[in-house]
This record gives structure tokens, sequence and C-alpha cells, in this order.
């Protein structure tokens, strides 16, 4: 029995016949036999498979999933829960190993598990993160803090200064510099060589050196509250500033409000994320076309609303239901997560390594796959 239902009156246009935007040459090439690949894992925080449709229907342009030719499916059950959350999602692919809901890259036992991004680091590679939410909040946390619940904000805000991330883009300002501690962790930031700031985007950015934006004081705005463009536009600024090294990077970028327009079974909300989300994909695959050597993987953590795109009624002056045929409707069953499994796209560099039906920690070990191919 479906809680609650939604509908959103829109006409659904097809697909736009324009041709695909010239893609961009990028600042800084990298030779497939003499480098390690880039990567770009991207992440719709609660996008299943009704929200990839959404975002294809309403998506003003041709959507940039109808690209890809490498799709797989994950499955993102937790250890304690077949439903999953953010964290013990996010853990799986950070990691490759899966843990408890609300554990930040913790094995069951509370043991640290090392990262993708830590190990790549660790490699040589540049590496940043991208979030809609705080830079603390569950996802992005799971890729360079390990503490036992996602709340520890405090704390995840403090590991970030450690971990040596060279470009972050988020919100959540209050965690470093309005603490129980009165640590002024931005301040530590500037200390370490970081260029911060609390109030826009660069317009200028220079290779070597460190970046970290915190744009609003927890999570930025919804689209439908304001939000504009800021996934596009620091996806962009994290290209550009990655491209004018020599060296490889990782790049996560999660878009966030997906899954909370499920949560408030908000179909205008979940629309515009998907949107801006598939948008911003299309951003990745334009500036990374030139170049060979790098992965771009598209994903989420695990869906949420139980979300389903259909016909759309109205009724008529008898107060019978008609159907509107050039209209959809969006229904959600649920406001919370679902076990549904979620899609996995892969374009570029050893991409066929994504396609089949899988777990989600086996991400990782693609990613990491992936990363090594060239030492083999």
């Amino acid at each position: 029995m479906r809680r609650f239902v939604a509908v959103f009156a829109v006409v659904a246009t097809v697909f736009s016949c324009q041709q695909p935007k010239k893609p961009e040459v990028t600042e800084a090439s990298h030779s497939e036999a003499e480098s390690q690949p880039n990567i770009v894992l991207m992440i719709g925080d609660g996008m299943g498979h009704a929200q990839v449709t959404a975002a294809t229907y309403w998506n003003p342009e041709e959507s940039n999933y109808l690209k890809f030719r490498t799709i797989g499916l994950s499955k993102t059950s937790s250890t304690n829960k077949k439903v999953t959350d953010s964290a013990a999602g996010a853990t799986a692919m950070a990691t490759g190993q899966k843990s408890y809901n609300r554990a930040i890259s913790v094995s069951p036992d509370s043991t640290k598990l090392i990262t993708i991004l830590e190990e790549l680091k660790a490699k040589g590679y540049q590496t940043g993160l991208i979030s809609l939410t705080s830079i603390t909040h569950a996802t992005p946390a799971c890729f360079y803090a390990h503490v036992t619940d996602r709340d520890m904000h405090e704390d995840i805000a403090a590991q970030l200064v450690d971990a040596d991330v060279d470009f972050f883009a988020g919100g959540g300002w209050k965690y470093f510099n309005q603490r129980e501690d009165e640590r002024n962790l931005l301040k530590e930031f500037a200390e370490k060589g970081y260029n911060m700031d609390t109030t826009a985007l660069a317009t200028k950015i220079e290779g070597g050196k460190k970046y970290g934006f915190l744009m609003n004081k927890s999570s930025m705005p919804s689209k439908v509250e304001g939000r504009g463009d800021f996934l596009k536009e620091a996806t962009a600024l994290a290209l550009k500033y990655f491209q004018k090294s020599d060296k490889p990077y990782f790049l996560m970028v999660e878009g966030s409000y997906i899954d909370w327009g499920g949560h408030a079974e908000d179909a205008q909300m979940m629309i515009q994320e998907s949107v801006e989300f598939d948008q911003t994909v299309g951003l990745v695959l334009d500036k990374t076309a030139n170049d060979p050597n790098t992965l771009v993987v598209v994903t989420a953590d695990h869906e949420t609303g139980g979300v389903a795109i259909g016909k759309y009624y109205e009724e008529d002056a008898e107060g019978k239901k008609v159907e509107r045929g050039d209209t959809l409707g969006v229904y959600f069953n649920t406001d919370q997560h679902t076990a549904a499994l979620v899609p996995v796209f892969a374009k570029g560099y050893q991409e066929a390594l994504f396609g089949g039906v899988y777990e989600n920690n086996e991400i990782y070990h693609k990613l990491k796959e992936a990363a090594s191919a060239q030492e083999k």
C-alpha cells in the first residue's frame, strides 16, 4: 500500500536531438602508457533506477546516462541491516569491506579501514571531495575519516585537517570553527598552506596549492531552496585544478539531495536534484573526454523513497480519473531508504570491470584494480 503519492505534472518531452557539445581540450593530458589513471567516482545519494529515469525525462537536454555502454547493478545491504544507510554504503565503496549502519570507514569491530582515497594518496595521487552536504557528512567522510558513528562531526572534521586532501568543497564550516573544544580548524588548514574560503568558490585557482571551500554553516541549500549550480561549478573547478598537474587524481562527487527529496517525498526536489546530477555527470564526461586515461564511475549508496515513475491522472468534470498521456507522475512508496539494487555506470579507462551484478564493496576492488592495471 502506498503511504503517499506525489504527482509532478510536467510534459514529458522526447530526448533532445541536439548534437553533443564538443569536448573541451584539457589543460594536461595523461598518456595511457605512462601514468596511472585518473578516477572520478560520482555518488548520487539515494539514486535508484527511478531517479535516473526522472533525470532522462526531465533533463531539458539529452540525458548523459545515454552516453554509457557499461552498466552494472550494486547490492547495497550492510552487515547489520538489509537496508543500508549512507555511512555503511559509502564505507563499503571506500574501503572494500561492508560494515554496520552508521559506521564511517571502520569495521564491525571498530577497526580502522584504509580507504581508496588514502591508498591512492600514498601512491602519489592528488585527491578531491565535493558534496552538497557538510563535508563531514556520511558519504564524503567515509573517504578520509574513521569513527564509530556518523554523527561525530567534530571528530570527522579534525581528521580532515590531517587527511591532506588537495581540494574539497561543500558545507559544514561550523564543525571547523564553532567547536566544543574551541579549536579553529580553518586556521589550522591555513597553517598547513590551504587556501580556505567560506564565502565563494575561487575564480582563479593554481596548481600545486591546496584548496578548501566550505560554503555554508551546515549543508548547502537544495535546488528548490535556490542553491543554483554549485555542484556543477565546484566539479568544474576541481577538474580545472587537477588538470593543471601531471599527477593522476581521484575525485569523489556526491549529489546529496536526491536522497533528501526521497525522504521528503518531494517530487520537485527529487527531479531537480536528479537532473543537476545528470548534468554534472555530463560536465565530467565532457572535460575528460580527450583523456583515455580517465575512468568515470557513477553510482549510488542506496535508493530512497521507493520511487516509481508512471501514469499521471487528472479528474474530469464528472470526477472520473482520466490519464494524461503526455505527462508523468512521480510516486513514493516510503520516505525511507530501500533495499533496491542501484545502477553503476562506467566510462573510460578499464570501464569493462564495472559490468554485471555485485555487492557494493566490490566497487572499491574494481577501482583499485583499474588504478593498478598498469603496474601488472
